[in-house]
């Protein structure tokens, strides 16, 4: 294998690494964290070099073992699929440097860097898949990867949330499936590139829209579907929530997503008024039920629930500048859910507890981990200089410019609720009662407490620098298939 090989095939890499580190950590259990680690940076490193040969060479596209598409398997990436795989490298690192910490600092769970890394694995192949039959079995990959990460805490409430998330994450499949299938029955290929240019308005394809879009939303979280989210990410171990909320509901989404733009873009007029409005929804009920939380893993939890709506106003606003900040929402809360969970995971292990009464005084002995905290909620909001200030103010001002009042309407009560929920806990963590305990602060890792900074710091740094990622984006025209 010479340097040439390997430097030409970059989007070859990106996913056997993470697979190939999962088999490492597998078969060498003992040594699991460093290999994990160490595969970790790897793969953060291919992701920047296949974002370099996407400036250098544009959109690629690869065909496995040189059989192309109809009949083999084709990879494909343009500036929206290397986004998110940047956004699943930099997520990816700072969680795997905060577990390399968290797992030895208790009883560290054996399965937990395997399963991690193969659910990597499936996210990769997932964001380069061509064809709908493929992004099947990397959706499957990751929801049952998912599924395991759930079950590694071992106790009822993990045990029981993981079960209800393997029963929709099945029947989530099913759906997709049942509708790859009448496709495939309808037009004689998966590939997306060949579906978008056969498609046509029939029964078997608005049947395989409902059926494939209806599994995706289950699997996305989507209100009313949601039901399985909460209990499922506050219930695993902490670096385990800051993954199932960053990047496995975003990748249920790009799916959507391309499903949206390649395959069934005369479809959008009408369902995406029906998915604006369960987004819609999904702020207002979330939040609400975010403020109602007594514990702090339970408010960030439904925070998901409710910010995960605003991923879908676009579908409502069919506007090129909608979808830029719906798809800037995803970096931006991929990084600040994640700062967030671990910043929770941090205060659980030192006090004991998550209850967000008795964060007394919190700040003064975890100042890193509550600026973490703080720093995420300020993207969260939508505060500026932040990420999601652009991703809400690019949204917000589609919807004012086309006068979609309402919308506009939902997107400023949900920035309200957001800052009422993210005050309550800060409210309770820099005041009330005197401390009783003199606990020191040091008895969490270092590594743990910056880990969660270095991405809420990225989640503001985003909101500096949009120009580098909107640029990307234009890579391939990906949003081509939306309605001006």
């Amino acid at each position: 294998m010479n340097n040439e090989f390997i430097l030409s095939h970059w989007i070859v890499w990106i996913i056997l690494i993470p697979l190939i580190g999962a088999m490492l950590c597998f078969m060498a259990p003992r040594r699991a964290g460093m290999l994990g680690l160490s595969a970790a940076i790897a793969t953060a490193i291919a992701s920047v070099a296949l974002y370099l040969q996407l400036l250098d060479n544009g959109p690629l596209r690869y065909a496995v073992g040189g059989w192309g598409a109809p009949l083999g398997i084709e990879l494909y990436a343009d500036g929206l699929s290397v986004l998110m795989l940047l956004m699943s490298a930099l997520v990816g690192l700072g969680v795997s440097l905060y577990a390399l910490r968290y797992f030895k600092h208790d009883a560290q769970p054996a399965g937990f860097w395997p399963l991690w890394l193969m659910m990597w694995t499936g996210l990769n192949a997932l964001f380069l898949a061509s064809d709908i039959f493929n992004l099947y079995v990397t959706l499957e990959l990751i929801g049952l990867s998912a599924v395991a990460l759930v079950a590694l805490a071992g106790n009822r409430h993990a045990l029981s949330g993981a079960m209800r998330y393997l029963l929709v994450s099945l029947l989530a499949s099913l759906c997709y499936l049942l509708g790859v299938v009448l496709l495939y029955h309808a037009f004689g290929t998966v590939d997306i590139q060949l579906l978008g240019m056969a498609m046509k308005a029939s029964p078997a394809s608005y049947a395989a829209l409902g059926l494939m879009v209806g599994g995706l939303l289950l699997k996305s979280a989507l209100f009313p579907f949601h039901f399985w989210l909460p209990p499922a990410h506050a219930s695993a171990p902490t670096p385990v929530s800051a993954l199932l909320s960053a990047l496995v509901v975003k990748a249920s989404f790009y799916l959507l997503l391309r499903l949206w733009f390649d395959v069934f873009p005369a479809a959008n007029v009408d369902f995406g008024w029906l998915l604006g409005t369960l987004g819609a929804l999904a702020i207002l009920w979330g939040s609400v039920q975010a403020l109602r939380q007594s514990r702090l893993k339970m408010l960030i939890a439904y925070s998901t629930v409710a910010q995960l709506g605003y991923l879908f106003i676009p579908f409502a606003l069919l506007s090129p500048q909608a979808w830029q900040g719906g798809i800037y929402f995803v970096l931006s809360h991929a990084l600040a859910k994640a700062a967030m969970f671990m910043a929770a995971g941090n205060i659980l292990k030192f006090s004991g507890h998550d209850r967000i009464t008795d964060l007394d005084r919190i700040a003064q002995r975890l100042p890193i981990t509550m600026t973490a905290f703080c720093l995420a909620g300020v993207s969260l909001m939508g505060l500026p200089p932040s990420g999601g200030f652009i991703a809400k103010w690019l949204m917000l001002d589609a919807a004012l410019t086309h006068q979609q009042w309402m919308w506009a309407l939902v997107m400023i009560v949900g920035g309200l609720l957001a800052a009422a929920y993210v005050f309550k806990v800060v409210g309770y963590a820099f005041t009330k009662a005197d401390v009783q305990d003199n606990k020191p602060a040091e008895s969490i890792p270092a590594l743990m407490e910056w880990a969660p900074l270095a991405l809420a710091v990225t989640a503001i740094l985003l909101g500096l620098n949009a120009n580098y990622p909107m640029a990307l984006l234009s890579i391939g025209n990906p949003l081509a298939g939306v309605s001006p």
